[in-house]
């Protein structure tokens, strides 16, 4: 059977040459495009064999874990159709522990993963010219190649089981999103760095963490057997193989031995938000809210103006004298406080839906919970993106933990009072299809804006007080900001959801009179 597969492979690889003649030429352009990025990373790569070894690690260890991340990744978001899923050869009637095997050997004819073992062979020159014993060296590569690979299969199966017929266009824009938001950090960081011919010392502590890590133990591993530090890379690469392994045994098992449900996909192709959400209270309120706020331009103005709004506040800081390294950190802080007040009277914006949610006796907490979705998905990857910029124009990273705990009180302490301001006092807002900078004339309102608002401040004051300490006094108040103001906000955060939720309760009947008359 291995022998079987093995040839059914190849021809699978080498039928992709074969059809149309516009089908044969986006193939080879591709091969073209892979081999002359293949090229141009073995001839980085071999550039290395005359550099530092500490500068050779440090690149080694990055582009590791980053190609170990991106197998995994792109297997899982990408939405691939694996040609060798382990559900094709059901009918057969294989044993799954030896399939497992099979289906892994002939998964190494693969462009990826040939692509990977060439740039593997210039891997060995590099650390073989560094003097590390060459055994190492190839067991190193082996291991590496080996995690890419696991994690590549792992990550199809688990599509195949977990997101079969729910792969949609939103959950594929979080798994993006998520990706931005460990991107860009980790390449604000890179760039902020001062090179002088060695390995500035925060990425060298950043790379000797990393190389602890499932992602860059395998490519530390040459490294560390020169400079002695063998164990911990080699029993964490091991161990990353080993586990990789057994849950890709299990993986082919199970769904070689469980008979899926039959679904329709049309339907759950319709499904949106709602495929993506849990299907309970708070998800099915998450997924309308999604959908209200990434559709309706008054919540569309809100989002929007939040970060220009908060940037727009360095320019009078700067006329009057404030030093730019302090200055930059001012708008994230800001947008954060912003972003956790934008739900303030979220509920007002609902109009008359929502009958929906007294309608269906869903519990006031659920509703709570639900409303905060829109505002967390875009407030912490715009949050995550935009504070290392701020950290890096300011120039001390040491800082970053206390600008972490304060937005986080700020935030969190935001979403919390709004949730009791919504539902405890709304007020009108412009109605559904009219413009959002048109409002309707009230009467009151102003003082929801500015309790949730000063509420917000004076609970986070003692995160507050710790950033000042840290950038005044000492750099050690960063990390008593950093959890005080993270444990401030998630007390805030819950009493205002559940708290909240106990309003809305009660004024059930009040809320839907405002929204039928408002």
């Amino acid at each position: 059977m291995a022998a079987h597969v093995l040839r059914l492979r190849l021809h699978l690889l080498f039928g992709a040459l074969r059809g149309d003649r516009r089908h044969v030429i986006r193939t080879l352009l591709g091969l073209l495009v892979l081999l002359l990025a293949v090229g141009a990373v073995c001839w980085a790569v071999l550039r290395l064999r005359t550099a530092p070894v500490e500068v050779a690690l440090t690149v080694s260890v990055i582009a590791g874990a980053a190609a170990t991340a991106g197998f995994f990744v792109a297997a899982l978001v990408g939405g691939f159709d694996d040609q060798l899923d382990p559900r094709r050869f059901a009918v057969f009637g294989p044993a799954p522990r030896p399939l497992a095997f099979i289906l892994l050997l002939a998964s190494v004819f693969s462009a990826p993963i040939l692509a990977l073992v060439a740039v593997g062979v210039c891997v060995v020159m590099l650390w073989t010219a560094h003097g590390a014993p060459l055994g190492l060296c190839v067991l190193a590569v082996i291991l590496g190649i080996l995690t890419c690979l696991l994690l590549a299969k792992v990550a199809l199966a688990l599509g195949g089981l977990v997101l079969h017929e729910r792969r949609s266009r939103e959950l594929t824009g979080i798994f993006l999103i998520a990706i931005l938001v460990i991107v860009v950090p980790v390449g604000v960081f890179l760039v902020s760095l001062e090179w002088d011919g060695d390995v500035p010392a925060a990425l060298g502590e950043a790379v000797d963490v990393l190389a602890l890590t499932p992602l860059g133990a395998a490519a530390a591993l040459p490294a560390r057997a020169i400079d002695g530090d063998l164990v911990g890379p080699l029993v964490v690469a091991s161990l990353t193989v080993l586990v990789l392994g057994i849950l890709w045994v299990w993986l082919v098992e199970h769904v070689l031995t469980t008979i899926e449900r039959p679904s329709s996909g049309r339907e759950r192709r319709g499904l949106g938000w709602f495929a993506v959400t849990a299907g309970t209270p708070t998800g099915g309120i998450a997924a309308r809210s999604l959908i209200y706020w990434l559709r309706d331009p008054r919540h569309l103005v809100n989002l929007a103006i939040v970060p220009i709004a908060a940037v727009v506040t360095v320019l009078p800081l700067m006329l009057v004298g404030v030093p730019v390294e302090i200055a930059a950190l001012v708008p994230v802080p800001l947008m954060a406080l912003f972003f956790g007040w934008l739900a303030h009277n979220d509920l007002a914006y609902d109009s008359t839906a929502l009958w929906m949610h007294l309608a269906a006796a869903v519990r006031g907490y659920a509703d709570r919970a639900g409303r905060l979705a829109p505002v967390l998905l875009v407030a912490i990857p715009v949050l995550a993106v935009a504070l290392p910029i701020a950290i890096m124009l300011h120039g001390r990273w040491a800082v970053l933990p206390a600008m972490v705990g304060v937005c986080a009180s700020l935030f969190l302490c935001g979403l919390g009072l709004s949730s009791i301001s919504s539902a405890l006092a709304p007020y009108p807002v412009s109605r559904p299809g009219d413009s959002p900078f048109q409002q309707p004339q009230r009467t009151g309102g102003g003082l929801s804006q500015g309790v949730v608002l000063i509420g917000a401040i004076i609970l986070s004051l003692p995160a507050l007080w710790w950033g000042w300490l840290t950038l005044t006094a000492d750099v050690e108040y960063a990390w008593t900001a950093m959890w005080g103001g993270l444990a401030i906000g998630l007390a805030v955060l819950l009493i205002g959801v559940f708290g909240g939720g106990a309003v809305f309760d009660r004024r059930g009947s009040r809320l839907m009179e405002f929204a039928e008359s408002t």
